[in-house]
């Protein structure tokens, strides 16, 4: 395949995480997470040290002596999710002058200073955000807030379908960004899967209107749809990717007889 790209993620238990809090609640809120994200990296101000002695034996804290400021650089470039306990404008201004692409920047999840919400920020899908902010929430009892646009309508993400399974997406990066905005629009989309876990959807949710399934390519009226995802292991004529310009997303999924498939 010439005109398309592949792209694997990574799990999040090989993740690198570190977790600023630069305030006294934040500083002790972090406490839980050290806890229950034993291999995180936490970071408290020097003016709460005292504090870090409450912190689990496993998993001490390291003390901040510079502004944080001076410490994004190495966060950006030595973690795969960052997590602040501050507010989002801060985080903002902070991270501006490192950032690159989804592709590059690390995930970055935002608490507030009493733990009722939990924001991924940046990178949410492919950096792992999203899913690494439903864990932060699921252990400090707080609301998540999605913003992307795929987890607030309850519809397909696109760009990590059938990640967990093992599903490895191929297809340039403007045949993403095109195909999402169909699915999130609620134009029709045409679902074929010729092969891998029917698991790929939440069992008993209900999969939304403009999603049409079947069961084999040659079933698809393609005229009908606006766009098509496909997972298969078949080859893609180089044809199809140009008759379909950028409204085809293929997903190849595990061979059979591997864990996942």
């Amino acid at each position: 395949m010439n005109n398309s790209t592949q792209e694997t993620q990574t799990d999040s238990r090989e993740q690198k995480i570190a977790m600023v809090a630069i305030t006294l609640h934040g500083t002790d809120l972090l406490k839980k997470l050290a806890k229950d994200f034993a291999q995180a990296d936490i970071f408290i101000p020097e003016k709460f040290s005292s504090l870090a002695d409450a912190y689990p034996d496993s998993n001490k804290p390291k003390i901040i002596d510079v502004p944080i400021k001076s410490l994004m650089a190495t966060l950006f470039a030595q973690y795969d999710q960052l997590v602040f306990v501050f507010s989002i404008g801060a985080a903002v201004r902070l991270m501006a002058p490192f950032l690159k692409s989804k592709r590059e920047d690390p995930g970055v999840v935002v608490i507030d200073d009493c733990g009722k919400f939990v924001v991924p920020v940046l990178s949410g899908h492919i950096g792992g955000a999203n899913a690494f902010a439903s864990d932060i929430s699921q252990s400090l009892g707080a609301v998540t807030v999605f913003t992307t646009a795929s987890e607030s309508r309850q519809t397909l993400p696109v760009d990590i379908l059938g990640r967990e399974l093992g599903w490895v997406v191929e297809a340039p990066h403007s045949n993403q960004v095109k195909v999402a905005a169909h699915v999130v629009n609620d134009e029709p989309i045409a679902f074929i899967q010729e092969a891998g876990s029917k698991n790929w959807w939440p069992q008993g949710k209900k999969l939304p209107d403009n999603i049409h399934l079947f069961e084999h390519f040659s079933d698809c009226d393609l005229s009908s749809f606006s766009a098509v995802l496909w997972v298969t292991h078949k080859d893609v004529p180089e044809t199809l990717w140009t008759t379909l310009a950028e409204r085809l997303i293929v997903y190849r999924p595990p061979v059979a007889g591997t864990v996942n498939d």
